[in-house]
């Protein structure tokens, strides 16, 4: 069995001298908290100071030499592309020399291969053409344009891009020349990116969580949630200009106080966006374990609220109102940043806030049907909203559950009550109402509607509205199953669309109900697809797609085919790297700070798991590993002294049965069904040998 605290300085990688963002006061870790071989799958980069890993052909985006290489721009219109090898972010350096004539050096940027090219893709919120006749009627990417350095000698050259302009998100950097001069030649000395993103961090690679398998393609999927979620910290003056500029690109706005603030996605539309942070956050948490930048973007959204109790849909400077469904992910985002960091003094600070937002949205439901009434229709991109929806419906019922254990922990046992009894009443409405019995999932509302959305049903699973051992929870997921397709999910409720940010709800609800074997598989054919197309960043999780394998997400809903527009690193999407800690690895915090905690494996069919997390009480870790064909398992746990957890042990197959050895000592037998039990803080060890029954 591989070893708990298992740590082989020989195998970590080099870690260079680092500093953090410019004049930022450095606060994050200086060392990961768990080094290991497992770091070989971090995509984070060992300096702020980044130089492309090799040099494209703009023609056909063949490589032809690795970085340093050939570099010479001659004539009209020359180009080069510059591969960086993953997605980075920040203030780009050229060092060059000309002779010949005068001209400029361009520069364009793209975080997919098919959009390389003498203009950079699209992130300004222009979506494509400014010609409102050729919208919707025609792909019209990369509208960024490009950036330019005028030369009007022959000599030695050096540009740097103005902080305004500093570009969060891409791969791939094209230089080309632009010159009236036949003799005109441009030669490229060095290329260079000083990194933006994680800006309190000093070093890069210091995550605080890990997760390690057998399966290297869940590993990678894992790590590149991960450092997804790195891109989207930012520096607070770095967000998207609005109102959105018709030409270029800025990124010079005021996101919130603090130094660092967590966005929705690297390119764009770097704001806070609270739906985005229900994925995000519980990712975070276990993995770069940045919580700073949480509680910065809950700051702002709360600096924000309406005096009617409404949160905005998203942070400034965009400040977007109307949104019912992201007024209640503020909500629960403050439960999962209170349960993660024990931050009390937030707590206070914002309870009546807190208070006035829940009398808002619960002020909402409306009889005869005792159901939410959707009035602020905005949400993630789905066609349909409004009235009785059973999807925002799902999340009030998440928000009153969540709302409980937040009045709790403010001393408020009463009003606790008062919103579990409202979540219990609530819960009986939506399946009264909204559960199709004939065709086994929830409708999209109360209406005869034959929709039934993969948003709703998987929160249903996830959030616990449907009891997993109960007949209608594995119905729901067995239709869910009814909408993949060889790369992914379907959404219904966004036809052609692929929505990796309700997929990643729908993992976790199969995972919920213990079909870890539906979960892994779709992990593999959605995020394992995008993690493998050639086309995309390799290294970070994209936004959404089609259903036909292009990055078109959201072309006919908002996005006006502009398909350049789409984030390829964007945190909603990181679903499976919480998933992967808290299910399959199967170690979560269920108390504040992990002061209560569970440790449930799920199998899935792999050999090994191993990871862990940390929070201000200290490091959580675990592992486990199959034997004997299935039939038996090894179990290991460490986690800070003084707190306290349940242990579910996995049952084993039908008709087998298992000795349990705990910590040396026996301890019963295990069958089919598992074993829970009620377990002290420290380090445990547990031994299950199958045999017959």
């Amino acid at each position: 069995m591989i070893h708990l605290l298992y740590i082989s300085a020989a195998l970590l990688p080099l870690t260079l001298a680092q500093s953090c963002w410019r004049d930022t006061q450095c606060t994050g870790p200086s060392k990961p908290a768990f080094p290991g071989p497992w770091e070989e799958n971090n995509f984070s980069p060992a300096s702020r100071k980044v130089n492309p890993a090799h040099i494209l052909s703009l023609d056909n985006g063949s490589i032809i030499a690795s970085y340093p290489g050939p570099s010479c721009l001659s004539g009209n219109a020359s180009a080069l592309a510059f591969d960086f090898g993953k997605e980075v972010g920040g203030i780009v350096t050229i060092e060059y020399s000309t002779n010949g004539g005068s001209g400029s050096l361009g520069l364009a940027f793209s975080e997919a291969k098919n959009w390389i090219g003498l203009a950079s893709d699209s992130s300004n919120g222009a979506f494509g053409s400014n010609n409102a006749s050729l919208r919707n009627t025609i792909d019209q990417g990369c509208d960024d344009g490009a950036l330019y350095d005028f030369f009007g000698s022959s000599g030695s050259h050096s540009y740097t891009m103005d902080i305004k302009e500093l570009r969060g998100g891409f791969r791939y950097l094209t230089l080309f020349l632009l010159t009236n001069s036949s003799k005109a030649i441009l030669d490229i000395a060095d290329v260079s990116v000083e990194i933006g993103f994680q800006p309190t961090w000093s070093n890069l690679r210091a995550y605080q969580g890990y997760f390690h398998s057998n399966d290297e393609e869940l590993n990678k999927i894992w790590y590149s949630g991960a450092y997804t979620l790195q891109t989207n910290n930012v520096p607070t003056d770095t967000g998207r200009w609005i109102p959105a500029l018709t030409s270029g690109w800025a990124n010079n706005g005021t996101l919130s106080n603090g130094s660092t603030v967590i966005v929705d996605g690297a390119k764009r539309d770097r704001a806070v966006w609270p739906g985005d942070m229900g994925i995000a956050v519980p990712s975070s948490f276990v993995s770069i374990g940045d919580l700073e930048s949480v509680l910065n973007a809950l700051q702002t959204m709360y600096d924000h609220q309406n005096k009617d109790g409404s949160f905005p849909e998203a942070g400034p400077p965009l400040l977007q109102q109307g949104s019912d469904t992201y007024h209640m992910w503020t909500m629960i985002g403050t439960y999962n940043y209170v349960l993660y960091t024990n931050d009390t003094v937030f707590l206070q600070q914002r309870w009546d806030s807190y208070q006035h937002a829940m009398s808002y949205i619960y002020e909402k439901v409306l009889q005869p049907f005792g159901l939410l009434n959707v009035t602020g229709i905005r949400d993630w991109a789905r066609n349909q909203q409004g009235g009785n929806n059973t999807e925002a419906n799902m999340i009030l019922y998440r928000t009153l559950v969540t709302g409980a254990s937040l009045a709790t922990w403010a001393g408020n046992d009463s009003l606790a009550s008062t919103y579990t009894s409202r979540a219990e009443m609530l819960a009986r409405n939506i399946i009264e109402h909204t559960y199709d019995a004939t065709y086994g999932a929830f409708k999209d509302n109360n209406t005869d509607t034959s929709l039934h959305p993969q948003d709703a049903n998987s929160m249903a699973l996830l959030f616990g509205l449907l009891a997993p051992t109960t007949q209608e929870a594995h119905s729901v997921s067995d239709r869910l199953t009814e909408n993949w397709t060889p790369i992914g999910a379907e959404a219904p409720e966004l036809e052609n669309n692929i929505s990796p940010f309700i997929s990643g709800f729908e993992i976790q609800g199969h995972l919920t109900i213990g079909r870890a074997d539906r979960a892994l598989d779709l992990i593999r054919r959605s995020w394992g697809w995008y993690l493998n197309n050639p086309n995309g960043t390799q290294s970070t999780v994209i936004e959404g797609y089609l259903t036909n394998g292009s990055f078109g997400y959201r072309n006919y809903r908002g996005y006006y085919y502009d398909s350049s527009y789409v984030s390829h690193s964007h945190g909603w999407s990181s679903g499976p790297t919480s998933a992967l800690t808290n299910y399959v690895l199967g170690l979560e915090v269920t108390g504040r700070a992990g002061s209560e905690w569970r440790f449930a494996p799920l199998f899935g069919g792999l050999e090994w798991v191993e990871g862990g997390f940390v929070t201000g009480l200290g490091r959580f870790q675990a592992e486990w590993k199959a034997m004997d064909g299935g039939d038996g398992y090894e179990l290991a746990w460490d986690v800070p002294v003084g707190t306290w957890g349940v242990v579910v042990l996995p049952g084993l197959p039908v008709g087998r049965s298992g000795k349990v050895v705990w910590n040396g000592r026996d301890r019963g037998v295990v069958g089919n069904k598992g074993m829970s039990s009620v377990c002290e803080g420290g380090e445990h060890r547990v031994v299950v040998h199958g045999h017959g029954s």
